[in-house]
């Protein structure tokens, strides 16, 4: 019998083994073999820009001396573009990105000073782990939430799951513990039955947009973090505020906000700036899928889909509300922050540009005249 919660029965359903191997998703709507031509140098395309953008500051950071050449194919393996296991058809740009994200995931994990299991981190690392791994027993998941990564909407997904939503579409504030399922409310053992057992599954962003995202949101939206991070940001960095005590914390430059997330150990940061690999781990949790922030919809419907929810749960819209971080609004932030205070930030995320296949941002000073 396999260790479980007393309330919580563990459902011993096919086809949610998880693999070895990060699983690709298949698209909403099939891809046509005419664009399979073009498909294929675009994405090569791409892992160039990201060899010679988050690789080459590794190199200089010293963070690859010992990385060992990786194997050509998975686990040695030639990997198979055709449906496995009566699942549809594969979308091969896909593929090509989850295996070259799968490599470097391989390659940069497999050194001796990375973690290789969640027992081998720190208590705090996997305190913050386990909080953050959301459980759903019937379809045999574990979600690693990433905020402002969409994680609101998954939650919602998890609650109608549970039976506390009718449906996603229900207005109503989102409560991110009350009827949800954490992976630290489990004992060692029923934490292994399922790490080792059920599919494991996480969603990333480009680390700049989503920094962006949550500066924006949190303190030009929730007087709380004003009240919290924001007057204690004016009072460290803008000349003058040190002892003002009436700070209301609304009108945190984004160079402060960097300069902020400089002074901060990346283990303790909070978790809407927490870098996602500090989060998620992704070293110690073998991941079957790793989908991405900017192809939400299709990645989110192959997890639904792979983990066999029901057809009428779907992942919810956006709201009207939601404010996008575009590519020029990205350009327009980050090159009012000087570059010196960039060059310091960006090693911080390092792993998240270089593990998860996202450019470095080009900042340089020719590209911000435009």
């Amino acid at each position: 019998m396999p260790p479980r919660k007393q309330e919580y029965g563990v459902k011993q359903s096919s086809g949610t083994r998880s693999g070895s191997l990060i699983h690709i998703r298949p698209p909403v709507s099939a891809i046509s073999l005419r664009r399979h031509s073009a498909v294929v140098p675009s994405v090569l395309t791409f892992a160039v820009i990201v060899a010679s953008g988050g690789l080459l500051l590794m190199i200089e950071k010293g963070m690859l001396n010992s990385v060992e050449t990786p194997p050509p194919r998975a686990n040695g393996r030639k990997v198979d573009l055709r449906a496995r296991n009566n699942a549809p058809a594969v979308d091969v740009e896909s593929q090509i990105l989850q295996e070259i994200r799968n490599r470097t995931i391989r390659s940069m994990c497999g050194q001796n000073n990375m973690p290789h299991n969640v027992w081998s981190l720190s208590p705090l690392q996997r305190k913050t782990l386990l909080q953050h791994i959301l459980v759903n027993d019937e379809h045999r998941f574990l979600y690693c939430y990433v905020p402002k990564v969409a994680c609101s909407n998954w939650k919602r997904v998890l609650k109608v799951l549970s039976g506390a939503l009718v449906n996603v579409d229900v207005k109503v504030k989102m409560d991110h513990r009350a009827d949800l399922l954490f992976l630290s409310d489990f004992s060692p053992e029923e934490i292994r039955y399922r790490l080792r057992h059920y599919f494991k599954f996480l969603f990333v962003r480009e680390p700049m947009a989503r920094l962006l995202s949550a500066y924006r949101n949190k303190f030009g939206e929730i007087e709380a973090y004003q009240r919290k991070y924001g007057a204690e940001i004016i009072r460290r960095y803008r000349k003058g505020y040190a002892k003002d005590e009436k700070i209301a914390g609304n009108d945190v430059s984004f160079t402060e906000f960097v300069r902020y997330l400089l002074d901060e150990d990346p283990e303790r940061m909070n978790e809407h700036w927490m870098p996602i690999y500090n989060l998620c781990q992704p070293c110690a949790i073998e991941y079957n899928f790793i989908g991405s922030y900017e192809r939400l919809e299709s990645d989110a419907a192959y997890v639904l889909e792979r983990v066999g929810v029901p057809q009428q749960v779907r992942f919810p819209e956006r709201q009207t509300w939601y404010k996008p971080v575009t590519k020029e609004t990205l350009h327009y932030y980050l090159c009012t922050v000087p570059q010196k205070f960039l060059k310091e930030l960006l090693p911080k995320y390092i792993l998240d540009f270089s593990l998860f296949g996202y450019p470095l941002p080009n900042t340089t000073t020719e590209y911000c005249r435009h």
